[in-house]
């Protein structure tokens, strides 16, 4: 039906377009994303399906459907894994400890400044949230593949990152394409394009295949099953039986009578029995819960030693007492999925939306610091034990008469230099005459009562550097008029519009 109506929308609008359009003048979009609305409420994802018992057929399966280029149940068994206590809290720490872990902008000066954020949010953090982004690495880790979009927002430039449900991706073999799919049907999934993230650190060609989903899914399976025998047993044999002895020579009404006391047996019960007659308990002697307990300890095992991706934190790792093995190891997983993240979002995702808000001369990079805090305490006592020894090499030399060679010392310890040339000046310089030109443009438009620059932006153009103030002025009939009032966005003297001293203030608070 939505379909339909849509159709006949796009009739009725070329026809309005081939009538009127000559007579028409556009007015200028409030945002760049003006327009997406229609057409982005029928390409949400379909609703995704829930299932909660596994066989590990069903596990089979799901490695057949992936090869063929459906991740539909891959997808579905990675969300039962989250429901999981095991997977869930060591996936939060190495997915969202990661996320949350300092984080390195580089880029044009200004774009950089945007993005950490100085006062309020980041425009990073704005655009893209912690727990899509944590959401987004747990897919690439797990499945082996992961897809994101970015929406528009009304009322802002800037769209949002959202993490969507990888049982609605598809690959086609015969295209070499992935789809994802829709309300509106299959979705071609462009990489880069502006709003198509695809994640892949399973490999370029079937990326499925490097997840950690098949190992996890046995051992969730397995464990799932366990769990719910362990307490079938434990329901029939947590209560012991009651056995009732009567004597050969017991009537029969005697023994029904002793029979029900018996069974009416509860809390506190106290028999009094005449010689002969005797009441048991018959308990199991049986171990049989003990091999679903072991299953269970097993697969919680083969959990954490596929995400953690070793063996010494969990068992005490006998034989490396000496070695610091599971901290390497830890590290180079961390690191291994940062680089990934952070070249994925890089090349796909920050790169179109810088160009699209700052133009295509600017630049802005991010980076996970996922060094450790011992590492970086190494790395600086290292510098500075460099830095001396060349000071003190060169003294020594200079008192017979020679210098170092530091350039060659520099490079052999791999020390980060930068030269001081006038290109730092020159930076300086640019940013100066940007905010000087900002500053002119903002003051030109304020004078001539501009509502909007020439992109169409009313409230604030990275392009131009200028942002609109907020502020009105009351006439005596107490009506109240709204000023337009612009002043460039990098200009830190300038006056604050009140919402943000307010949203200052309550960050403060």
């Amino acid at each position: 039906m939505n379909l339909v109506r849509a159709s006949e929308q796009g009739i009725l609008r070329r026809i309005f377009a081939s009538l009127f359009l000559p007579f028409y003048r556009p007015q200028p979009p409030q945002s760049i994303f003006e327009g997406y609305a229609e057409q982005e409420r029928l390409e949400r994802p379909l609703r995704p399906t829930a299932q909660t018992r596994w066989l590990q057929q069903d596990v089979e399966h799901a490695i057949i459907l992936a090869d063929s280029g459906d991740l539909s149940k891959a997808a579905r068994l990675v969300a039962s894994l989250r429901r999981d206590g095991t997977y869930s809290g060591l996936m939060s720490t190495r997915a969202g400890g990661l996320i949350r872990l300092p984080r390195i902008f580089r880029g044009t000066p200004s774009v950089v400044a945007d993005l950490e954020g100085s006062d309020d949010i980041g425009l990073f953090d704005r655009v893209h949230p912690a727990k899509e982004l944590e959401q987004f690495t747990s897919d690439g880790i797990t499945l082996g593949v992961a897809v994101a979009e970015y929406l528009p927002v009304p009322g802002r430039d800037e769209p949002i990152f959202v993490r969507l449900n990888p049982e609605f991706l598809r690959y086609v073999w015969s295209e070499d394409r992935w789809y994802f799919l829709s309300i509106a049907g299959r979705l071609p999934v462009t990489p880069g394009d502006g709003r198509w993230v695809l994640h892949t650190p399973g490999g370029y060609q079937e990326p499925w295949r490097g997840g950690l989903w098949p190992s996890l899914a046995r051992a969730y399976v397995a464990k799932d099953h366990a769990g719910l025998y362990r307490e079938n047993y434990n329901n029939k044999l947590a209560n012991p039986a009651r056995v009732a002895v009567a004597p050969a020579g017991a009537s029969d009404q005697q023994k029904q009578t002793f029979w029900r006391r018996v069974m009416q047996w509860g809390i506190n019960t106290v028999f009094g029995l005449p010689p002969g007659w005797d009441i048991r308990l018959l308990e199991s002697n049986g171990r049989g819960f003990e091999v679903f307990s072991q299953t269970i300890k097993d697969a919680d095992r083969e959990i954490m030693i596929d995400i953690s991706g070793q063996i010494v934190t969990i068992d005490g790792g006998a034989g490396f007492a000496n070695a610091d093995i599971h901290a390497t190891i830890r590290s180079d997983l961390i690191q291994g999925d940062g680089l990934g993240v952070a070249t994925t979002i890089n090349s796909q995702g920050l790169r179109p939306l810088i160009n699209r808000l700052y133009g295509r001369g600017a630049r802005g990079l991010i980076a996970w610091d996922t060094r450790a805090p011992v590492d970086l305490k190494t790395e600086g006592e290292a510098l500075s034990a460099c830095a001396k020894a060349i000071q003190d090499i060169d003294n020594a030399l200079r008192s017979r008469g020679q210098c170092s060679d530091v350039s060659e010392i520099l490079t052999r310890f791999r020390v980060p230099t930068i030269p001081l040339d006038i290109t730092v000046n020159r930076s300086e310089m640019d940013d100066a005459q940007a905010d000087d030109a900002a500053e002119k443009l903002a003051a030109k438009m304020t004078e001539y009562a501009l509502a909007r620059c020439e992109h169409g932006s009313s409230n604030r153009c990275r392009l131009c550097g200028i942002e609109r103030i907020r502020d009105f002025e009351t006439a005596p009939d107490g009506s109240h008029n709204w000023k337009i009032l612009w002043r460039p966005i990098n200009n830190k003297l300038s006056p604050q519009p009140p919402e943000l001293r307010l949203l200052q203030g309550g960050l403060a608070a």
